[in-house]
């Protein structure tokens, strides 16, 4: 088993499949009365978050717990950092407390990859500037998994925000990997060039939404992060939805069997319409509780959990 999970690229297929395996198991504990296991009992967990999260620092937090570590929540607000402390000191300083994983997001891309060098605990990446979220990409194969019975051969449409978002960029590495083909759909200023070929040669490239969704099995809407956008990417929002907005006509064209995901948060009636979101397709609700299973996995694994 891996050490660390900066990046999906660190997983085969293999190891992808035995998380995947893992958390399905991890799974069939929510429906017990008592959800513990003393799996990771003596063990600390850090989380390390210098960006605004919810569902992801929550859902580290709950998994860490369900294995019964220690955990220990660090926020950047209110914290040595806006004294000015670099990530090396904290890091440093984590050290020094015996930190057996450290999960973190930063908004500079690499900086799990820095981390890992500095302390001898795991280094988890719950998201790194516009790089990659890989236990986000494992979250959503485990959902694909569960409502659709494989990933193998699947034909999934990752669609919105490519250029910013670090979800897409980790399930296009993990997908392929488990055998997926994925197509990457958007205005041309918010799919790079390159990105495609890149991170998969299979990857295709659509700007045609509606001419890809009869042929999809998955659908993954991405949030517009207007917070990275220095420029204008497109004419509007008005615009934007109307050309790449997930609305019920649309939905429509899709497969019978096929789902909707959303790594959230979403933006309502921009790229996902409300009906859509809460539609019995969907898959949101299921990503949120399918993400503790999946980072009980990681964590388990990562820890030493087959000793």
């Amino acid at each position: 088993m891996i050490k660390h999970l900066r990046s999906a690229a660190d997983l085969d297929a293999d190891t992808a499949t035995l998380i995947l395996d893992t958390a399905a198991e991890m799974a069939a504990l929510a429906g017990r009365e008592v959800k513990k296991l003393p799996t990771l009992r003596g063990r600390t967990v850090v989380n390390l978050f210098y960006e605004d999260s919810t569902r992801t620092r929550i859902s580290f937090e709950a998994a860490a717990k369900r294995l019964s570590a220690d955990v220990i929540n660090f926020s950047a607000k209110g914290s040595s950092v806006s004294k000015g402390e670099s990530l090396k000191d904290t890091a440093l300083t984590l050290q020094a407390m015996g930190a057996d994983a450290v999960v973190i997001r930063h908004p500079a891309s690499g900086a799990p990859h820095r981390l890992a060098s500095w302390v001898d605990g795991s280094v988890i990446n719950a998201g790194d500037g516009t790089h990659e979220h890989p236990t986000q990409a494992l979250l959503d194969a485990y959902t694909m998994r569960s409502r659709l019975g494989r990933i193998d051969g699947l034909k999934v449409a990752i669609v919105g925000d490519v250029l910013h978002s670090r979800v897409a960029r980790s399930n296009v590495l993990l997908l392929t990997t488990l055998g997926a083909q994925v197509t990457l759909v958007g205005p041309p200023t918010l799919i790079p060039i390159d990105v495609a070929a890149a991170l998969s040669p299979g990857t295709k490239v659509s700007y045609d939404l509606d001419s890809v969704l009869p042929a999809t099995d998955v659908v993954m809407m991405l949030r517009v992060q207007t917070e990275r956008m220095q420029d204008s990417y497109f004419p509007s929002a008005r615009e934007y939805s109307r050309r790449y907005g997930l609305d019920a006509p649309r939905m429509r064209k899709l497969p019978e069997h096929a789902i909707v995901m959303h790594p959230g948060p979403m933006n309502r009636g921009m790229e996902i319409a409300p009906e859509v979101a809460d539609s019995s397709r969907s898959t949101i609700v299921e990503q949120v509780a399918n993400g503790v299973s999946a980072r009980m996995a990681v964590l388990y694994l990562l820890l030493g959990g087959k000793a």
